[in-house]
């Protein structure tokens, strides 16, 4: 009788479905005598596509994105679950871990906009008091920090949605999204500032936004996969998977949200990256309308502590 395959939960979004698939891809090229199944569980999240992340902790609950999936694992429906890892709450239920990260993607953010919407599409060359549409808070505050004169607004939806809206509204000039999903749905930025990808509206330019300008949210471009804290056979094939240095990075960039008191909508940047034995990790807060950066650099194996000390800094 055939072993019973293992399930690999993920929301069914295009982007969603295609980060399950390199892991599914991953893991039947390291362990091609198991067999594995990729299951679509449709989130909260997927079903309030009309609200606003800027009040989410109002509106929408925690782990919008990833409690159905959650669910799942616990109901031993799923073996693996397959995130965003932005959007995993720091804290996770009882009984679930984050069993392994995938290499990161680009962390950059890119600002999509129309050919006419400035000189040459770098941020700071946006006409003045031109409007750009992002529901993350994190996104608004450093667009603003950057370009007061801006007007931000919301949007929600796919990828192919915001770039509808971006080409069918006259008075939006352009939307910021994030360089990894855009890569992993084969989207490219050409040589002269096009945008180029499935069903790109005519005259849609994007460029990459330097992390000095717009630091990522946690976690931005890696896959987190979470699992059941007592299933060592799939904690096994997690150790495979693992990639160590990005699992490090987002451990303390992850560390520093935690001791913000903060979840994936809040206005907090941070970006670590690996040197050698070291990590360096730098953040970014607009909590309570003030404007808080900070920069520390410490031991590659101890990401957390490291997390633990920059958002303790900026407590102040």
């Amino acid at each position: 009788m055939p072993e019973e395959p293992i399930i690999i939960a993920t929301r069914g979004s295009a982007l969603a479905l295609a980060q399950a698939r390199l892991i599914f891809d991953q893991c039947r090229l390291t362990f091609p005598r198991l067999a594995f199944e990729i299951k679509i569980i449709k989130t909260t999240g997927d079903k309030k596509q009309s609200a606003s992340l800027a009040q989410a902790g109002k509106s929408l609950p925690k782990g919008l994105f990833t409690k159905e999936l959650e669910v799942a694992l616990v109901k031993q429906k799923a073996d693996l679950a397959v995130h965003s890892l932005k959007d995993l709450p720091t804290e996770l239920p009882s009984g679930l871990i984050l069993g392994a990260v995938g290499k990161r993607e680009d962390m950059r953010d890119v600002l999509i906009y129309k050919t006419d919407a400035g000189l040459g599409g770098a941020l700071s060359q946006l006409a003045e008091g031109a409007m750009v549409a992002t529901s993350s808070p994190r996104r608004q505050a450093q667009l603003l920090a950057a370009r007061p004169d801006l007007r931000v607004e919301e949007i929600r939806g796919n990828l192919p949605t915001r770039l509808e809206k971006l080409a069918d509204t006259e008075a939006m000039a352009g939307t910021v999204l994030a360089a990894a999903g855009l890569n992993r749905l084969d989207f490219s930025i050409t040589a002269e500032g096009a945008l180029e990808g499935d069903a790109v509206p005519d005259g849609i330019r994007a460029v990459a936004l330097d992390t000095e300008l717009m630091l990522p949210c946690v976690g931005q471009g890696a896959i987190g996969i979470e699992i059941r804290a007592d299933d060592g056979r799939i904690a096994k094939i997690c150790e495979r998977l693992n990639h160590f240095n990005t699992h490090a990075a987002v451990l303390a960039e992850r560390a520093f949200l935690r001791g913000m008191g903060g979840g994936c909508s809040s206005p907090v940047g941070a970006e670590a990256t690996v040197d050698g034995t070291q990590l360096r990790l730098r953040a970014v807060s607009f909590l309570n309308d003030t404007v808080q950066r900070a920069e520390q650099t410490g031991d590659l194996r101890e990401p957390e502590a490291l997390g633990a000390a920059v958002a303790a800094e900026l407590r102040g």
